[in-house]
């Protein structure tokens, strides 16, 4: 059971209070904050205790561990935490929310012997070997390559992106940051759409039309544009709500009838992140697979189902053939999480040999 708030409870029926030696593992998103603990004898699927966190409500992320494991009788010995943004030399910084931390620092501020920081990214990437059917809706089946590389997309509150390569004995993560490449359009409103943004920030990067603020941009762009008109209800709306992307990309499927230009916005945001995520499996030769991670993707399946989001990934001229076979799977499930807390385990099983 997943707590939707600031409150801690132990999931699946079990006390954490009964087990020592405990790894904390997170997932620190702009948005929203996972957290969770994990024994090793219950493995990465089973956490003992979890819950979900407001990432703004908070100024960094030692607060909001300190307040999940407080009041619970357990030592944790080691925490692995992923974190939306780059990590270098044992030091984060979750980017959309301008925080830098390092991993001792963290470690002394909430008690815990150990802490490890992985972009979030990367752990999805780590996860996706693990993951099972129910853990998968599939775009395109295609046929993987035993031992190819995979690739992983994730919009969110930012793009991130990131890949695993096998070594001929296991596969090896490795985050990027990709999602800050330029924004290549593919077509003329696309073009349009690059222009009007150049205008206002000079460098475009892919993330800033492909992730949660990129569908408000697309909106306010074609709104502005005269593309399509904006209705009064979804004006009186968007003024009044705190999640605007959401807003819209409900507006855009619901199910009594669309939002004419909440679901324009939508289609334009599948278009540029399904030729994102073509670019991507080129760029690592991704013949294990490509995986879309996050929220957004969850949220939008119908929108990506519909089939523009695969016209757009295979538009690659000479390589649609190369691309055709490639499997392409959304993650429903907490992804990040998990391969935090498979690197948090695996660090704890080294680290006893």
């Amino acid at each position: 059971m997943t707590v939707s708030s600031n409150t801690t409870r132990p999931a699946g029926g079990h006390s954490a209070s009964s087990h020592s030696d405990l790894l904390l593992a997170g997932d620190v998103g702009g948005t929203k904050t996972a957290l969770a603990l994990f024994s090793a004898a219950r493995g990465p699927r089973a956490p003992l205790r979890e819950a979900v966190f407001p990432t703004a409500r908070y100024t960094s992320p030692g607060p909001m561990l300190r307040e999940f494991l407080a009041g619970a009788d357990v030592r944790v010995e080691r925490a692995s935490i992923a974190v939306a943004g780059p990590v270098q030399a044992g030091r984060a910084l979750v980017t959309s929310r301008s925080w830098h931390f390092g991993e001792a620092e963290l470690a002394e501020e909430i008690g815990v012997p150990s802490v490890h920081l992985l972009n979030d990214l990367e752990a999805i990437a780590l996860a996706t070997v693990v993951l099972q059917p129910g853990d998968l809706h599939a775009l395109n089946a295609g046929k993987p390559v035993s031992g190819g590389a995979v690739a992983v997309i994730g919009p969110g509150t930012g793009l991130g992106e990131s890949f695993l390569a096998w070594n001929g004995a296991r596969y090896l993560a490795f985050p990027s940051e990709g999602g800050h490449a330029d924004f290549a359009p593919a077509t003329d409103l696309q073009a349009r759409l690059l222009a009007h943004l150049t205008s206002r920030f000079g460098h475009v990067s892919i993330e800033r039309v492909c992730s949660g603020p990129g569908l408000l941009t697309i909106y306010e762009f074609l709104r502005e544009s005269g593309h399509a008109a904006e209705s009064a209800g979804m004006a009186r709306t968007l003024a009044t709500v705190e999640d605007k992307p959401r807003t819209i990309s409900e507006a855009a499927l619901r199910p009594s009838g669309p939002d004419a230009l909440a679901l324009a916005a939508l289609e334009l945001f599948v278009s540029i992140l399904g030729a994102e995520a073509g670019n991507l499996a080129l760029k690592v030769l991704a013949t294990g697979g490509v995986y879309l991670a996050g929220g957004i993707p969850m949220r939008i399946l119908p929108a990506l189902e519909e089939g523009r989001f695969m016209r757009a990934f295979l538009a690659k001229g000479r390589m649609r053939e190369f691309l055709m076979p490639l499997p392409v799977h959304v993650i429903t499930s907490r992804a990040a999480l998990l391969g935090a807390a498979l690197r948090g385990l695996e660090l704890a099983t080294a680290s006893s040999e």
